[in-house]
């Protein structure tokens, strides 16, 4: 409840500050009518419903969306390969959308029209994932070492290819245009493209939840799993399909954003424990509302500049990431683990 609240709070941020500053009383009216509230209200300034209706309020829900989906899948990759530094970008699939996305950019590519963007850098993600498991399974059985290694050396390619385009490209706009994607962002959204992350979080989440008891079981172990009556090998494989999917849809919407979806996780479970039936929905909760004040941060900083907002998450991600390290680190030492 206070994760919802607050999430609340921030989306009416979200949308209420910026260049030009709405009341949020006045922002709530203009939602409010547009949603068909018949009650009297005050007149207001057109150009103030175009910056709450069709600039703001689009960006701040893809904001949410986004964060609250990287939570999700970043929580689930944890449980899943049991490494507390797993994240939502581990198979390679964020290099993919990046190099559908770059080669747009680069070749001028416009055969979906305003969403030929966001379709390549989903079919690239989607290609990558099937050449993920293509490798993986080249040996005869998928296990979870094998892979993360397939991701890992698939996702070197990639963004080696990747940074072959930007470095030959020709022209200075479209470097820029490349280098701001690769960063992440929430700019340029339109309501008629926010439907699709939004669909992929709501299946992803309601997927999860109906597997929560699984995911708690991996946390005891493989063999504890099993015994419990969990196919281990089939069940990791249809739930890193699954996330993969939902981080390709995620990042051909936003761009690869960082971070997210490692921090959030071991925020949640030290607010609410470590039951997915808990931690799942708070962790998208956490992640809508820590995505919303990063961007809300990255527009506000240093207007009238715009930092990209995964600049941000990775400024805030690589501390964490290294005091995680260390508190592992710690943590196996007075264990006497070495």
């Amino acid at each position: 409840m206070v994760l919802g609240a607050l999430l609340l709070v921030s989306l009416t941020a979200g949308v209420a500050i910026g260049s030009v500053r709405v009341p949020p009383g006045e922002v709530w009216g203009i939602v409010a009518q547009a949603l068909g509230a018949d009650r009297p209200s005050p007149p207001r300034s057109p150009a103030r419903e175009t910056i709450v209706l069709d600039v703001r309020a689009p960006r701040v829900l893809l904001g949410a969306v986004t964060g609250a989906g990287l939570a999700v899948v970043g929580t689930a990759m944890q449980a899943l390969v049991r490494n507390p530094l797993a994240e939502p970008y581990l198979l390679g699939v964020s290099s993919g959308a990046s190099l559908g996305a770059v080669t747009v950019i680069v070749f001028g590519v416009g055969l979906f029209g305003p969403v030929s963007l966001s379709a390549a850098a989903f079919a690239g993600a989607l290609l990558t994932l099937l050449l993920v498991y293509g490798t993986a399974r080249a040996g005869g059985r998928i296990t979870s070492v094998r892979l993360v290694l397939s991701g890992v050396a698939v996702a070197a390619v990639l963004s080696a290819v990747t940074n072959l385009l930007m470095l030959t490209t020709g022209r200075g706009n479209e470097a820029r245009e490349v280098l701001a994607w690769t960063l992440g962002g929430l700019g340029g959204v339109r309501w008629s493209t926010l439907w699709l992350p939004g669909a992929a979080l709501l299946l992803g989440v309601g997927i999860l939840l109906a597997h929560a008891r699984s995911l708690n079981l991996l946390l005891a172990g493989e063999e504890a799993a099993t015994t419990m009556g969990l196919d281990v090998a089939r069940f990791r494989a249809r739930m890193f399909v699954l996330l993969s999917l939902v981080t390709g849809v995620l990042v051909a919407a936003a761009g690869p954003i960082g971070f997210v979806g490692l921090m959030l996780p071991h925020v949640v479970r030290l607010l609410v424990g470590g039951d997915h039936r808990r931690v799942l929905p708070a962790a998208a909760l956490g992640g809508a509302v820590f995505l919303v004040w990063a961007d809300l941060a990255a527009r506000t900083v240093a207007a009238p500049m715009e930092i990209p907002v995964g600049v941000l998450t990775a400024l805030c991600g690589g501390p964490f990431f290294l005091w995680l390290l260390r508190r592992d680190a710690l943590r196996n030492t007075g264990r006497g683990v070495t």
